[in-house]
């Protein structure tokens, strides 16, 4: 095949993101053995450099004879994709600077080689080039949660090996089984092209295709029963990796979901949409109760994070406007849940501990990151009016509208739950005396992605609309594009 100008315009952000990673590649191989904090400084430039372009640039198109596809819907998500990629990256330059120095460049390769796989993903229209993309996000994510196992066996980095080793083999479970599937669609049908498999006659082994596909996507984003990963990930992992593994992977899922199943396997839904229904209705509440008994805050915001996949299902089976507020819902949770593991860090850089008890008396040591973990806490809980307050709403009601009442009943009560073991850290925080004395600060590059999840939270809980009309107009193309493939 002859690629084109045509065929590389769609792709023009993902290869400025390549040459970010050659220029990083670059810059370690020729810093020597010397520590380089200029190699983080490449990594945020390229993330903002390219974030910024997103606003700039038509990306519309179609590549390689339609296996990827460039819309508002594509350029949606690689904005998401690269904010959590420019806001971790300045959450982690103190943390690699401090705890690998000569590891940096090899930490932001790996980071920004998964997230040029998330930048693919919600593209690709076709089976090959997804799993592809969907691997080339998976496989840096297995270093990463390790990145700690050398340094202090015996300190904070002493579950890096186990929370590695359960990410691994769990992500090389679902990878097969969703493989596994996917052999099974391209038997019964012949064609990796979604839009092909759409049009392909139902038969029981297509069916069971399906099935083990879902089973392999339920384990990459977290859903209960296929949850046992995530809280002891989190607890192992670095904290500044684990704000980018609590929702960018997350939300390169629900790409793929929502491409796999509301195009090429809708002709299927009445047998995939009950069984989403129940895997919703179990996150929530599993995710939301078991975090109550935790005292590991990493922990505890882990359990609570299936919780919201539980809130984000329900609006991916609430049928085309449930998806503009899946989008929306992402959007609230990516500032929200990065700003809250970026004060665990520095809480956890300056007292070596993420349980209840070192936020004790926080407001008397940093004030501002004591006021800024309450209104994430806030917005998590979906306390008016940050933006979180409005995610759930508008869930809620598309939900609501769309038949699922059980769900909407259920997930209003718990989120009465989820109140109560937030405010347990907004407790500690401003009601505990402090266990030492004298203040503290982040560093500046984490302080900077701290203040920049703020401004997001409070700026679009004042004003949802901008984000919302941004969604809706993400969802319609892709939405068009379903209808067009039904026909």
């Amino acid at each position: 095949m002859n690629v084109t100008l045509a065929d590389l315009l769609p792709l023009s952000l993902d290869l400025a993101l390549c040459a970010g990673i050659l220029l990083t590649f670059l810059a370690d191989l020729f810093s020597g053995p010397k520590p380089n904090r200029a190699i983080g400084v490449i990594a945020v430039a390229t993330f903002a450099g390219a974030l910024i372009a997103s606003f700039q640039m038509d990306l519309s198109g179609s590549a390689f004879g339609g296996v990827y596809v460039g819309d508002h819907w594509t350029l949606f998500f690689k904005r998401a994709f690269l904010a959590a990629g420019l806001l971790t990256t300045l959450g982690s330059m103190d943390h690699v600077a401090r705890r690998q120095p000569h590891r940096q460049g090899e930490y932001y390769l790996l980071l920004m080689c998964s997230v040029l796989g998330m930048t693919l993903l919600p593209g690709a229209r076709d089976l090959v080039l997804l799993i592809v993309a969907f691997e080339l996000m998976g496989l840096p994510l297995f270093v990463l949660a390790a990145f700690a196992k050398t340094e202090d066996p015996k300190g904070v980095g002493k579950d890096g090996p186990e929370a590695a080793l359960k990410l691994y083999l769990v992500g090389a479970v679902s990878a097969a089984i969703t493989l596994f599937g996917m052999s099974f669609v391209y038997g019964m049908t012949g064609a990796t092209r979604i839009e092909a498999i759409a049009q392909a006659p139902v038969t029981p082994l297509f069916v069971l295709g399906v099935m083990l596909v879902l089973a392999g996507m339920a384990f990459k984003i977290g859903v209960v029963p296929f949850h046992m990963w995530v809280p002891d990930t989190y607890q192992g992992a670095p904290t500044p990796f684990v704000a980018f593994l609590s929702v960018a992977p997350k939300l390169a899922g629900f790409a793929a979901l929502a491409t796999l199943f509301h195009h090429g396997f809708d002709q299927v839904r009445s047998e995939w949409q009950p069984l989403l229904f129940g895997l919703s209705l179990v996150s929530m509440v599993l995710g939301n109760l078991l975090a109550v008994v935790q005292t590991n805050v990493k922990r505890m915001l882990a359990y609570s994070g299936i919780g919201h996949i539980g809130y984000m299902l329900m609006a991916f089976i609430s049928g085309a406007g449930g998806t503009t507020m899946l989008l929306f819902y992402f959007v609230a949770y990516l500032v929200t849940n990065i700003g809250a593991f970026q004060v665990v860090e520095a809480v956890e850089r300056e007292t070596g501990d993420a349980s209840l008890g070192a936020f004790a008396g926080m407001w008397k040591r940093s004030p501002l990151l004591a006021f800024a973990m309450l209104i994430f806490l806030l917005s998590l809980a979906g306390i008016p009016f940050v933006v979180g307050f409005w995610a759930k709403l508008y869930v809620f009601i598309v939900a609501w509208h769309s038949g699922l009442y059980l769900l909407v009943i259920l997930g209003a009560v718990l989120a009465v739950v989820g109140l109560f073991y937030y405010m347990q850290i907004a407790r500690s925080m401003y009601m505990l005396a402090p266990a030492r004395e004298g203040t503290f600060r982040a560093p500046p590059t984490l302080l900077v992605s701290v203040l920049l999840c703020l401004a997001a939270v409070v700026a679009i809980g004042a004003w949802p609309a901008a984000v919302l009309d941004d969604a809706g107009k993400a969802t319609q193309p892709f939405v068009s594009a379903r209808t067009a493939t039904l026909k």
